[in-house]
């Protein structure tokens, strides 16, 4: 482990010290090597750094919809390579909710969620993405 030493304005530490209170960090250095870690993730999603990772989409859609299961259905099955797995819930008698397990590329992830999403009576949708990590040692 390296020791790094940086100096943040008053504000910027306020900001810091509410958030560790809020999460109940122990310390200000498990507070920033969490907060280092998600923008970095975030930055390797947003550069295409990440090759290989997971995502957990989920949305809301209107099962109703003219064609939409179907349409969700082939698209699923048009990418079975990166589906891992989905869980499918009747949130009542007319919105479904699904949870969908994907891992592989970052950016065939994202542009499939971005398709599911993006489809007409889907009505909320949000996609997680992690990096897949190695079991190498």
């Amino acid at each position: 482990m390296q020791r790094v030493t940086v100096t943040l304005d008053n504000d910027l530490m306020d900001e810091l010290d509410r958030i560790m209170e809020a999460r109940g960090y122990q310390n200000r250095s498990e507070a920033i090597r969490d907060l280092a870690r998600a923008g970095l993730k975030q930055a390797s999603i947003e550069i295409g750094a990440m090759a290989s990772a997971i995502g957990v989409l989920s949305y809301v859609f209107d099962h109703e919809a003219r064609e939409l299961a179907k349409r969700l259905t082939s698209n699923f099955h048009t990418h079975h390579n990166l589906t891992v797995s989905s869980l499918h819930v009747h949130l009542d008698g007319q919105n479904c909710l699904e949870v969908s397990i994907l891992k592989g590329p970052s950016k065939e992830i994202q542009h499939f969620a971005e398709h599911v999403i993006s489809e007409r009576a889907v009505k909320h949708g949000q996609l997680h993405i992690m990096p897949m990590l190695s079991t190498a040692p």
